[in-house]
């Protein structure tokens, strides 16, 4: 293989990899929400999940993006574990289509005579269009002609490849199909694309650089080298994250060995077939069937693996002060990576009004310090993802909602920050004449009461009516008990330093409340999924 070959490779290669992010991206961003739609029918039953996955991931042609979706919709309540997996299940089968793709396609027709002429409308859908669908589009058209292109490429790279390097050899060394599986394995971790590894698999059995059996055992390869990327994208990521891509992992072995079986048992009826069916076609075909088989086998034990799988990573899902939906591989969707914002500040929402509550009512709280910290590094957590997703290219409407999460982030910190003070001064509000003691609990309890009504639920679009109704009163209420305490103060039933610290505490009091109540005002600018477009229409 000389110098030249090599780069023809190499640029093959890159062309295959740019054409298929082109046209994932372009296809992602032209599906927009109806991809989100789409997967949504995944919650109705875990057959459901199975075809979802199987479609979508046909569609944009990236197991990865669907992934990334799923785990989003578990992070967000909308998907639960079982029915996630039956997702992940359908993204392997839908990944066949690439080599149905390059088998129907790439090596059955002339591609300069239609690859070009795509590339060229494309570009000029994407120059000429006004609406950013029809740009999108464009760029998918494109990606799909520079595919081609780079598919034409490596075919032609590797004809006449058998004759200047002997591949063939190595199928005839002990344990050759663990090789072929292992090259096909590290092609994949290496280029992070088992479609690539796949078309570079074909374009050398089309070239009869290897034999049909070994290029199976590439593909099987190639197969469970899908594993990796999970794997990679996942480290550091949330709870549910990990268990997605272990379930994974988990289908990748099992279609992988039955991939070996079929191809140790009828190795010698794979190679006869090749008299029906050309040697490209019949890769696709093997690809599909172990992965169909996958399933079969894998379905019964659904239940066993979500049982497994919710037992993992528990101790990682119980630390308080750790993100749980904030996950890097939802940033490339940036209608999930706002959910799981909205799902985080929920939490932190439940943390620092019960820190409220707790301090208003017992006056003692073991743990507000603690609470606290964790409250804090939640918020920090949201502002830090918050910046990583205003890097991303937004919709106008999407990027509308950044600002509303950190301001919804910092009255809750305040709310928190609050209650840990009034929990330390709660001896202030004891011990006062019986007028001003009675006004004081009344505050209390108005505060305590509106904490619980401005709690929010990121699964449901609550009213926060209530909490502003009780915010008059608490405004009220507070007016009325500061004319009463100077008044007191002024006749002696109180000194002026025990008047100075209870109005301070008071004061307190009074900003812990209207800092929840703003909260609760601006959740609605946060919208769950299914009422993205009326809360971006109001926005």
């Amino acid at each position: 293989m000389d110098i030249a070959t090599i780069g023809n490779v190499a640029g093959g290669i890159g062309l295959f990899l740019l054409g298929m992010h082109l046209m994932t991206q372009g296809l992602q961003q032209a599906a927009g929400r109806s991809l989100k739609s789409a997967l949504n029918y995944a919650t109705q039953s875990r057959w459901k999940g199975l075809l979802s996955g199987s479609l979508i991931t046909a569609l944009v042609q990236s197991s990865s993006a669907v992934t990334v979706a799923t785990i989003g919709f578990v992070n967000a309540g909308l998907l639960s574990l079982g029915q996630s997996v039956a997702v992940i299940y359908g993204c392997n089968i839908g990944t066949t289509m690439t080599g149905w793709l390059v088998a129907l396609i790439g090596f059955k027709i002339k591609i300069s005579a239609f690859a070009l002429p795509l590339i060229a409308l494309g570009m000029g859908l994407y120059t000429a269009a006004q609406r950013d669908k029809l740009k999108h589009l464009g760029l998918a058209l494109a990606g799909f002609g520079i595919f081609f292109v780079g598919l034409d490429f490596l075919k032609d790279s590797f004809t006449g490849l058998e004759d200047s390097l002997d591949l063939a050899s190595f199928s005839a060394l002990p344990l050759s199909y663990l090789l072929f599986v292992l090259a096909g394995f590290v092609l994949t971790f290496l280029m992070q694309s088992s479609s690539a590894a796949i078309a570079i698999t074909l374009s050398l059995s089309a070239s009869g650089a290897i034999d049909l059996t070994s290029a199976a055992a590439l593909v099987i390869g190639a197969n469970l080298g899908t594993t990796s990327t999970a794997l990679l994208a996942v480290i550091g990521a949330t709870a549910n994250a990990k268990r997605i891509a272990a379930a994974h992992v988990a289908f990748n072995l099992i279609t992988g060995a039955v991939g070996l079986v079929l191809l140790s048992i009828f190795a010698q009826q794979i190679n006869q077939l090749n008299s029906v069916l050309d040697k490209v076609t019949l890769l696709a075909l093997f690809h599909t069937v172990f992965n169909l088989l996958g399933v079969v086998l894998i379905w019964p034990l659904t239940d066993r693996l979500v049982r497994v799988l919710g037992r993992m990573f528990r101790k990682q899902s119980s630390d308080t002060a750790r993100p749980r939906y904030l996950d890097d591989t939802v940033l490339e969707t940036p209608l999930l990576a706002i959910e799981a914002m909205r799902h985080e500040l929920a939490r932190v929402s439940r943390l620092s009004t019960m820190m409220g509550h707790d301090a208003l009512n017992s006056g003692s709280h073991p743990t507000i310090a603690a609470d606290l910290a964790c409250v804090n590094e939640l918020v920090d957590a949201i502002v830090q993802f918050n910046q990583k997703v205003a890097q991303r290219n937004l919709d106008p409407e999407i990027a509308l909602l950044l600002p509303s999460s950190l301001r919804i982030g910092r009255y809750l910190s305040e709310v928190a920050k609050l209650a840990e003070r009034l929990a330390q001064q709660q001896q202030q509000l004891t011990g006062l004449p019986p007028k001003l003691q009675h006004q004081v609990d009344e505050l209390k309890s108005s505060a305590a009461l509106l904490l619980i009504q401005s709690r929010v639920d990121e699964m449901s679009e609550q009213s926060s009516q209530p909490a502003r109704e009780e915010m008059k009163r608490i405004q009220h209420t507070y007016h009325g008990l500061k004319a009463d305490i100077l008044a007191a103060t002024t006749s002696g039933q109180i000194s002026a330093h025990d008047s100075s610290a209870l109005l301070d505490v008071l004061s307190q009091l009074r900003r812990m409340a209207e800092q929840a109540e703003k909260a609760a005002s601006s959740w609605s600018t946060l919208s769950p999924i299914e009422h993205r477009d009326a809360v971006a229409a109001s926005a």
